[in-house]
């Protein structure tokens, strides 16, 4: 018997089963939201592994929104890079081990004592850029 046709099948079967375990992950979205003091605008760049999201700047309450499907690996990441005022900060903003079962639409206030996620309940510190 020729296993070529079984192993065709094999694959096809775990490519489909991926791709459905794909589209049952819910889809997160991101809002990150200037509320720096006095009116300072906010220039934010964006970025996974595999995806750079661009330079953003905002005005001073103004916010920057993106979405994605956190991968069923358990491992997606975005980070940021943050300046305002020769001031420059970076973040994860989004770390699906820490955040997966936190929000599905995170937001973000951007303040200068670092990032705090909705409704500053939750506050982080910033990490400093070298």
């Amino acid at each position: 018997m020729n296993p070529l046709p079984i192993n065709w099948l094999l694959s096809l079967t775990l490519v489909f089963v991926v791709s459905e375990a794909g589209l049952l992950l819910h889809k997160t979205d991101v809002l990150i939201y200037n509320d720096l003091d006095g009116g300072t605008d906010l220039t934010l760049h964006c970025k996974s592994k595999n995806n750079d999201l661009g330079i953003q700047h905002l005005a001073y309450r103004n916010y920057f929104e993106f979405n994605f499907r956190p991968s069923f690996l358990g491992n997606t990441l975005f980070y940021c890079s943050m300046q305002w005022n020769g001031t420059m900060r970076w973040f994860d903003i989004y770390v699906e081990g820490r955040d997966v079962s936190r929000c599905i639409r995170c937001l973000w206030y951007v303040r200068p004592d670092g990032p705090c996620l909705s409704n500053y309940e939750i506050c982080y510190h910033w990490k400093s850029v070298a």
